[in-house]
């Protein structure tokens, strides 16, 4: 059972007692990532992440890490599009240290010149070593391809010329204006009962922000298509359809539609692909769902000289699944997949601290595991192929990074 609390300053919080396990996860959740940043501070999101644990008034950024690694936790967080996180994950004892520890890092870190000074170099190092692995970077290029100049095409990290930029002014000054206690979730998932709501409630619930983000202005997907030339071993291809938002009536539909394309071994993706064809060690397909709109990914790296024959099978498995649609037993197999990661991940406290969070944050409501059993269950075979053929058109974006830079010669353009 998940409870969930409004302090008077708006900030939500929300806890689902575990008895039955040994430890707590807390996660602080902002819905605010480079999504709310503009070409002059694009990356200070994820900056600013990096920043909490350089230190805060009363604790080195050492003794931080030390905090934590003494009491056998874990801590860490993460920046995506739509939103950031800041999570531990400890003992059922050490719950209340590790609320105050995160507590202290979100209210009063020290942001020192010459800790941001170290900071930004290792930021620096990050950009290059996502430079470096062009199977990751082909998907920044693909976003940037399908939003052009919307904050949904920048790259999280930033570049190193916004980062050049930043300094304590600004990043206080973006906390005020981001980090407002209606844009913010603390979720708690584990062994800790309902009294814990009001520990979290003295640190967080009564202080104040500033005028909060503005609203968003809904992106239109483009269908362009993005080459760059860089010496690597394979050639590196994204295919990128428009996929549905988040909440969607669909959305469970194109999560079985997505697990039986590329989302598993035994998709027809990864079946033609490698294990039919050897074309590629990796192949797979995703789907990103933003507020306003989302994104279908299918990713391959193959050799260079096997790029045509990589993006023709691609193609030909796409063309075949509109055709013939999906087969009863593809169906019956995706759905207990789903079912059967669904179960095993209530088994992990920080899951559950996950998805509570981002549920609160974004769709501000939760379904039990029995709604959800009912939603995959509902999804026919009828609703997977009608949303195959609006989804998977000759209409898509590009990106690649290839040796030569060549799009494969059959692209539509």
């Amino acid at each position: 059972m998940i409870k969930k609390h409004t302090c008077q300053n708006g900030l939500r919080i929300v806890l689902e007692e575990i008895p039955t396990v040994r430890s707590v996860a807390i996660g602080i959740w902002i819905a605010t990532g480079s999504r709310n940043e503009d070409v002059d501070n694009n990356g200070i999101s994820h900056f600013l992440e990096h920043m909490f644990f350089k230190g805060t008034k009363t604790k080195s950024a050492r003794e931080i890490a030390e905090s934590f690694d003494s009491i056998g936790g874990q801590v860490n967080a993460f920046t995506s599009k739509e939103y950031t996180c800041y999570y531990a994950k400890v003992l059922d004892n050490h719950a209340e240290y590790a609320l105050h520890t995160l507590s202290d890092m979100f209210f009063e870190s020290a942001f020192d010149e010459d800790e941001m000074a170290k900071e930004k170099n290792v930021v620096y190092e990050e950009i290059k070593m996502y430079e470096d692995t062009p199977d990751d970077i082909v998907h920044d290029l693909l976003s940037k391809a399908i939003y052009e100049e919307h904050p949904l095409g920048y790259p999280i990290l930033g570049t190193e010329e916004t980062l050049s930029t930043f300094n304590k002014e600004k990043l206080k000054q973006y906390m005020h204006e981001m980090y407002t206690p209606d844009q913010v979730v603390v979720s708690i998932a584990g062994n800790v009962d309902e009294s814990f709501i009001k520990d979290v409630e003295k640190l967080f619930g009564s202080y104040e922000g500033g005028k909060g983000p503005e609203a968003k202005i809904q992106p239109s997907f483009h269908y362009n298509k993005s080459a760059r030339k860089k010496d690597t071993e394979q050639a590196h291809l994204c295919l990128g359809f428009d996929g549905l938002q988040i909440g969607h009536s669909d959305i469970y539909n194109l999560i079985v539609l997505n697990n039986i394309v590329g989302g598993s071994m035994s998709s027809r993706l990864f079946q033609e692909v490698r294990e039919q064809r050897g074309l590629a060690y990796s192949v797979f397909s995703y789907h990103s769902a933003y507020q306003d709109s989302g994104m279908v990914t299918i990713y391959g790296g193959t050799g260079a000289n096997q790029l045509d024959q990589l993006f023709d099978t691609i193609n030909g498995t796409l063309k075949d699944l509109k055709a013939e649609g999906i087969t009863s037993k593809e169906l019956t197999n995706s759905k207990e997949q789903l079912k059967g990661n669904l179960m095993l991940s209530l088994e992990s406290t920080n899951s559950r601290m996950s998805r509570n969070g981002k549920n609160e944050l974004l769709l501000k409501r939760h379904r039990s595991l029995d709604e959800i059993v009912e939603e995959i269950d509902g999804v026919t075979m009828e609703k997977v192929n009608r949303l195959a053929m609006e989804i998977f058109t000759d209409d898509y974006a590009v990106s690649l990074i290839s040796p030569d830079g060549n799009l494969p010669k059959n692209i539509r353009q």
